[in-house]
C-alpha cells in the first residue's frame, strides 16, 4: 500500500498544532472522547451531535495536525490519538483554573477571541 511521507513535527510547531485544534469546540470534543478511547466517525458525530461530514472535515484536520491517526478494520475505520501523551496532557489542560479579566479584552463576548 502506498504511503504518503510522514514530517515529525516539534516544539513550537507541535503546540501550534494543538491550539489550532483545540481552537475549535467540535475538534476538542473529538479529542476528549478519544481520550476514553478509539471510537468510529458514526460513533462521534452521534456523540458529539455533528453531522457525518463536519466530523469528517474535522476528523481530517486533526489527523493533519498528526494528533489522531485512522486503524484500517476492514471497510471501516476506527479513530484514536496519535500518542498516549495527547490525552495526558488533555488531562492537564482540563485542571487548570484561569483567572480570567474580562476588563483585558472588552470584546471577548462579540468577537469570542478569549
Amino acid at each position: 500500500m502506498y504511503r504518503l511521507p510522514m514530517e515529525t513535527a516539534l516544539h513550537t510547531d507541535a503546540l501550534a498544532r494543538f491550539g489550532h485544534a483545540l481552537s475549535d469546540t467540535t475538534r476538542t470534543g473529538i479529542l476528549l472522547e478519544l481520550r476514553d478511547g478509539p471510537a468510529y466517525p458514526a460513533n462521534l458525530a452521534d456523540k458529539l451531535a455533528v453531522s457525518r461530514q463536519i466530523l469528517s472535515n474535522h476528523l481530517a484536520c486533526l489527523r493533519g495536525c498528526g494528533l489522531v491517526v485512522a486503524v484500517p478494520e476492514g471497510r471501516r475505520s476506527r479513530y484514536e490519538l496519535a500518542d498516549a501523551r495527547i490525552g495526558a496532557a488533555l488531562g492537564d489542560l482540563l485542571g487548570l483554573v484561569l483567572a480570567v479579566d474580562p476588563a483585558c479584552c472588552p470584546v471577548a463576548d462579540a468577537e469570542g477571541c478569549c
